[in-house]
């Protein structure tokens, strides 16, 4: 089996497809080819559909759509980099990512501004967190003036 979706690109993901419509061609189960690739037996029913109406050829991978990034490999790798030595290292009060602080060390190092919201998005995809936990500016203030009384009395 490959790897989880998530981490998957577009060549691996033709390539999970392609080997599953031969399986799917061989007479093997939907139910099986869904456990074996790690995907939703809804998938699998998908995949066997394109293969009848569009043969094996309409599992192959299509242009991509949306808008391409605008951070290359290299800089994805830096922000992986940035965000391990942690927020102190790049100027900021306290040893604490948040997405406003990734936002403007992005925009620092590369020139590249994005919204803080849309930073929470890149963290997840970039596997720099688990769980999406969105903080208002007033409750980031009232968390930041905690962990500062927190080190205060340490």
């Amino acid at each position: 089996m490959l790897a989880p979706q998530s981490s998957l690109t577009r060549d691996d993901m033709e390539t999970r497809r392609l080997a599953a419509a031969r399986e799917l061609l061989n007479g093997v189960t939907q139910s099986t080819v869904a456990r074996r690739y790690g995907v939703s037996r809804t998938t699998a029913s998908r995949w066997q559909r394109s293969i009848v109406m569009r043969g094996v050829d309409g599992l192959r991978k299509r242009r991509a759509t949306g808008r391409p990034s605008r951070l290359t490999a290299d800089q994805v790798d830096a922000i992986r980099q940035m965000y391990a030595e942690g927020a102190a290292a790049h100027g900021f009060p306290r040893d604490r990512w948040t997405t406003g602080r990734l936002a403007e060390a992005i925009e620092r190092k590369f020139g590249i501004r994005y919204d803080r919201d849309h930073v929470g998005r890149l963290m997840y995809k970039f596997g720099l967190r688990e769980e999406r936990f969105v903080c208002s500016p007033a409750q980031e203030a009232a968390i930041e003036t905690a962990e500062a009384a927190l080190a205060a009395t340490a």
